[in-house]
């Protein structure tokens, strides 16, 4: 376990100040998920940016598991700030699923919702794999393990019917999922991330993939059963050769930061963020504003975030060391 922790904590880039009389300030670090996904592309460019303004703020990118891991970190003080699924986080706050024998979430309090992220299911042009049912039987990437796209997969699976026992699940990052269909290991994985996600995109620059729709009416019962679902379009063309819109489910992409990150620094990165929304990734569809940063977090809020939000008139709870569900903000 030591030596996966140590893993999951390889930095794939710290951009950090050199010399001045910043260079012993140590770099936040921050948790991302796989290179091919849409949390690593954010903290990358993230990190480029706030360097290039030369306030002396620093961010140490890191790749791991994803959502559940990254919440799992946060509370073993290993990470300073992460990216995390809503659906995730309601159930790390709670202490349920895999977070059960944890208890309920504390050492961490929400930032921000940056965008929603698509819950996505792709196979190839060819496939006879038309619908979620006809995975059963087939080889599916079903995410890594401690990522938030393993329990969506279980969640889809099982709104449909079906559960892992009825499919052989192979559990792969973004990218490994994309060579693997590409070389035709298996015959569909699923991802969560925002549209268009880098791994498919540069899938389908070499070979033909096809995308699943959720229908309607399962979208409807899943948002009914799990907090945190929303419904979700992924536009025509987001992909080489996708030539119709997508239905599907999804879930918000929310900034997290440890509760021992000082307020100053969550305060600037809050400001920084909105700042410069427009030239971060994100999906094609949302546009980030205060209400929608705000608006179904299930958590309390940083001290940091707070003061940015109560400038702009908007009132949040704020982290108090107790676990909090269906936090809602009010505008005055």
């Amino acid at each position: 376990m030591k030596a996966l922790k140590l893993l999951l904590l390889l930095p794939i880039i710290a951009l950090c100040f050199g010399c001045g009389g910043n260079s012993d300030k140590a770099a936040i670090r921050f948790g991302t998920g796989g290179t091919g996904g849409m949390y690593y592309a954010y903290g990358i460019e993230l990190a480029k940016m706030m360097q290039a303004e030369g306030k002396g703020h620093a961010l140490d990118v890191k790749t791991t598991a994803g959502s559940a891991a990254n919440l799992r970190l946060l509370r073993e003080k290993f990470l300073d700030l992460a990216i995390v699924q809503s659906d995730t986080l309601s159930n790390a706050i709670n202490g349920r699923g895999v977070f059960a024998a944890a208890g309920p979430g504390m050492g961490y309090a929400a930032v921000a919702g940056l965008y929603t992220e698509a819950c996505q299911i792709i196979v190839t042009k060819n496939s006879d794999i038309m619908t979620v049912s006809d995975l059963v039987g087939k080889r599916v990437s079903v995410g890594e393990r401690e990522s938030g796209v393993l329990q969506n997969a279980e969640q889809i699976l099982m709104a449909h019917g079906l559960t892992f026992e009825m499919i052989e699940p192979i559990y792969l990052s973004f990218s490994d999922s994309a060579a693997a269909l590409e070389s035709g290991e298996i015959s569909a994985f699923f991802i969560t991330a925002g549209a268009p996600t880098a791994a498919v995109a540069d899938l389908a620059k070499r070979k033909e993939i096809r995308l699943l729709s959720i229908e309607p009416d399962v979208q409807n019962n899943m948002m009914k059963l799990y907090k945190g679902y929303t419904r979700c379009t992924i536009p025509a063309n987001s992909y080489a050769g996708q030539e119709e819109e997508v239905s599907t489910i999804g879930v918000k992409a929310v900034l997290v930061a440890s509760t021992d990150l000082k307020d100053d620094e969550v305060n600037y990165i809050t400001e920084f963020i909105f700042q410069n929304a427009d030239k971060l990734p994100h999906n094609t569809t949302d546009k980030l504003t205060n209400e929608y940063a705000v608006q179904d977090i299930p958590a309390s809020f940083h001290a940091g975030a707070a003061r940015f939000y109560d400038a702009q008139e908007i009132k949040v709870n704020i982290y108090s060391g107790k676990s909090s569900e269906g936090v809602k903000a009010s505008q005055d």
